[in-house]
């Protein structure tokens, strides 16, 4: 009886200590979300994705209904592989996943019950990978908007396939213009497949918000063009052009990095050779895209402070 009281109290020491240590880390990350410049440009993205895994047959103790059940993290906690970059609020989030996932594992030991025999559904993947790079290239590469552009118009979004050749065909233009290339950043971290949804999707929020609007737009195998808004003339006095790659990947390659431009092009290359069966959802986010929008040298600091001069 004494162990059985004892142990809720014990329990929530892991609590109280994790509170701790991650209200510094909201506050810091809050400060990071600066305000975006007052005259944004508008955008373009495309991408797709879906974080239910594979029907498999009942007798097969797999995944069943497409959708996700069982697991728990499991002790030891797993610790999450910051990249490359810096962090930001990019390591913040995944950081705060984790936490979460650790948060929801510690008030439920001991209560989960066991499931075992044939109805047993194994808690995997047990991780996501989530990889982010960004590029910042001189207004010059023209070329680049208009691959974008056009892979927007003719990608499969709806598809796993489709995703892969979106990603393949979008690290292939950003590498044909390495001489345009100024500023790039890369970070990566693993994440707990239940909590790889929300996660994805802040991040995107976050990047989408940086844009004043979506003129071009491929998500989910919807497409939509704000015709009126003259979507790829660009303002002449543009400065930059930076585009923004988004997966959630269940490989566990390991990138280079984008603290030189051989790091990028290394990243890049592995990025883009990721097999369809491994891509769980992509978001290819650019700007600017519309007559009359500018990406400044002041903007550019303001709305991506995590890029870094290669």
């Amino acid at each position: 009886m004494g162990a059985a009281v004892a142990t809720p109290r014990l329990l929530t020491r892991p609590l109280r200590l994790l509170a701790s240590l991650l209200l510094p880390l909201v506050i810091t990350g809050l400060c990071l979300f600066q305000a975006q410049p007052a005259d944004a440009a508008r955008g373009g993205r495309m991408g797709g994705g879906s974080f239910r895994v594979p029907s498999m047959p009942r007798s097969s103790g797999g995944y069943r209904g497409g959708g996700y059940r069982g697991g728990g993290m499991g002790f030891p906690f797993i610790i999450p592989i910051f990249g490359f970059g810096g962090g930001g609020l990019f390591g913040l989030l995944i950081l705060m996943a984790v936490a979460g996932v650790l948060v929801n594992a510690v008030r439920g030991f001991g209560n989960a019950p066991s499931i075992v025999g044939a109805d047993a559904v194994p808690a995997m993947p047990r991780n996501v990978n989530m990889i982010q790079v960004q590029v910042g290239l001189l207004a010059s590469a023209k070329s680049l908007q208009d691959d974008l552009r056009s892979l927007a118009a003719s990608s499969d979004t709806s598809s796993s396939a489709g995703l892969q050749r979106l990603l393949q065909e979008t690290t292939l233009a950003l590498l044909r213009q390495p001489d345009l290339w100024v500023y790039a950043n890369a970070e990566s971290g693993n994440v707990p497949f239940s909590s790889a949804e929300s996660t994805f999707n802040r991040l995107s929020m976050n990047e989408r918000s940086k844009l004043d609007a979506e003129l071009t737009s491929n998500v989910g195998g919807h497409r939509t063009t704000d015709s009126s808004s003259s979507a790829g003339d660009a303002d002449a006095t543009n400065e930059y052009i930076v585009v923004t790659l988004l997966v959630a990947s269940t490989a566990s390659a390991k990138l280079a990095g984008a603290d030189t431009g051989e790091d990028l092009r290394q990243t890049l290359r592995i990025l883009g050779s990721t097999a369809s069966s491994d891509v769980m959802a992509l978001e290819v986010i650019w700007q600017p895209e519309g007559r009359g929008d500018v990406l400044s040298a002041n903007d550019l600091v303001t709305a991506y402070p995590n890029l870094q001069h290669l």
